[in-house]
């Protein structure tokens, strides 16, 4: 089991960056391997479950384990086939718009396969 971090700044203020993790119907317009969501619920709630369906149509399913709205912090776990991630978010204040901050928790060859798609995300989260 590994640990990876990445990270991302850019222009766009932080309630923009948290909405756009807040409302699961906008995570395919920022997240390059995400074509949709599907789930009960349309917002980051405790305890929210679902499937993550990738641009190849693979499905993934996850389950939000907390959820801060006031401190723009959300945890969930994903289980693409066999490996099972856990993905802490965290979108913070910066001088040029906002930060946010990923720590994936899992296997070390699938949180590293994983990091370049994710960065990619990130970077387009942060963005106006």
């Amino acid at each position: 089991m590994g640990r990876l971090r990445l990270r991302a700044t850019g222009p766009a203020r932080p309630t923009t960056v948290w909405q756009r993790y807040a409302d699961l119907d906008q995570w395919a317009s920022w997240s390059p391997q995400i074509r949709a969501v599907h789930s009960d619920g349309r917002t980051l709630v405790p305890g929210l479950t679902g499937t993550v369906e990738s641009v190849v149509g693979l499905r993934a399913p996850f389950a939000v384990e907390s959820v801060d709205h006031r401190r723009h912090r959300w945890t969930w776990c994903v289980r693409p086939g066999p490996v099972r991630l856990r993905l802490h978010h965290e979108v913070h204040a910066h001088a040029h718009g906002s930060r946010t901050t990923l720590l994936v928790d899992g296997p070390t060859p699938a949180a590293a396969l994983y990091a370049p798609l994710a960065h990619l995300a990130l970077r387009r989260l942060v963005r106006p």
